[in-house]
């Protein structure tokens, strides 16, 4: 699903008008984000919760040259769903696979 059809879909079903929708959507985005500047974790119920984590400092080995490099400590997003997501993505796995 694109940005378009989930602006659609989301209109549909609040009642609302796409170009409020998007206004929403957009709202809603850049306050995740400058949560996430923040340092702080977003918990959406029935859904999951999303946290700043740092990922530390660690030796890497290029595969090529066998050169080992250092990679430096940094900042990465982490998402964590609900327990009734995780069932359902397994359950998805084992019809599709």
């Amino acid at each position: 699903m694109n940005n378009k059809e989930f602006i659609a879909e989301l209109a549909q079903r609040t009642g609302h008008k796409q170009e409020a929708t998007q206004r929403m959507v957009r709202t809603f985005v850049e306050v995740l984000g400058e949560s996430f500047e923040a340092g702080e974790a977003v918990n959406l119920p029935k859904f999951g919760t999303f946290e700043v984590k740092k990922r530390l400092e660690r030796t890497m080995v290029n595969p090529n040259t066998g050169q080992r490099m250092l990679v430096p400590p940094k900042l990465v997003l982490n998402f964590r769903p609900i327990a009734a997501i995780k069932e359902l993505l397994k359950k998805g796995d084992t019809a599709n696979g």
